[in-house]
């Protein structure tokens, strides 16, 4: 049996995706989602945790129209490890709508980064959490390397359980660029808004040293099914720190995930339940994306 024999495979989005209850602004973006294009396999690193179903950019498109996001920021996922080139090829062929996060190792060259910007990204991912998703020898090459993006405007995505920082302040001040947490946090509701290290979080987050997307509120959450609602306190306490520092997006095609597969309707719809009107939601969908992506 060889290594790949092993990976697990992860179910597909749920297909029929609803609208969202509330009234979407023009150029809302989902910045988080990823695609898994057909025949892709050769891509797949065989470090990756999860084999996925195929996904793909018009998938993609079909379910953004249900929901009415009309931009995107496609993230690289950690199977493909470094190999961004169904990444880049989405994203340059929709510069006026879609932005993209890569995953690179040191050994990149300037010229190659610079390709990469004119292509529509915008930043690399640093997964520390899935296998096959932490191109660096540890966090400290990382932020060693935010120097060399630091010229381009970007920033350094970290997934990243942020309760687990010793001392996150610390961490943050080491980066060149703008860091942004996904999936709140990555906190699981056990530990809650409570936990010393999310506390240490979300006073970074206040202090504007970082933001957060509102991603894979499933993936922190102790509960089956949408609303999820035992993450509604750590996500008011969030928009509470910071709402200039925070961004919306659905983790399509949800990889990875075990339980019951969420709508992403109904993921959309805890924006209004997590108590942000109207003014908020717009903040969150179109003004700070276009603030921190440059759309």
């Amino acid at each position: 049996m060889s290594t790949t024999d092993t990976i697990p495979f992860c179910a597909g989005p749920e297909p029929d995706t609803r609208p969202p209850k509330f009234e979407m602004p023009d150029n809302a973006c989902d910045t988080h989602f990823h695609i898994f294009p057909e025949d892709s396999d050769h891509m797949m690193t065989p470090r990756r945790s999860y084999t996925p179903p195929a996904a793909s950019l018009e998938m993609f498109y079909k379910m953004a129209e249900r929901l009415g996001t009309q931009r995107g920021v496609l993230i690289q996922p950690s199977i493909y490890a470094e190999d961004n080139s169904a990444l880049v090829a989405a994203t340059a062929a929709a510069p006026d709508t879609l932005r993209g996060v890569v995953t690179v190792t040191s050994a990149i060259t300037d010229r190659e980064l610079e390709d990469f910007h004119a292509a529509g990204v915008r930043g690399i991912r640093v997964n520390i959490v899935d296998s096959g998703g932490m191109p660096f020898r540890d966090l400290d090459e990382a932020w060693e390397f935010t120097s060399r993006i630091e010229g381009l405007g970007w920033h350094i995505e970290l997934l990243a359980h942020v309760e687990q920082f010793e001392d996150i302040g610390a961490a943050l001040s080491r980066s060149k660029v703008p860091v942004i947490f996904g999936h709140l946090g990555y906190t699981n509701t056990s530990k809650g808004v409570a936990d010393p290290g999310y506390q240490r979080f979300l006073a970074c987050l206040a202090e504007g040293r970082c933001w957060v997307k509102l991603t894979g509120s499933y993936r922190i959450s102790n509960k089956t099914a949408t609303p999820y609602d035992d993450v509604r306190p750590m996500a008011e306490a969030l928009l509470e720190a910071n709402s200039d520092c925070i961004v919306w997006g659905s983790d399509w095609p949800h990889p990875r995930h075990a339980g019951l597969m969420p709508n992403d309707g109904a993921l959309l719809d805890q924006l209004e339940e997590w108590g942000a009107d109207a003014k908020l939601r717009h903040k969150i969908l179109v003004t700070n994306p276009e603030r921190f992506y440059g759309f």
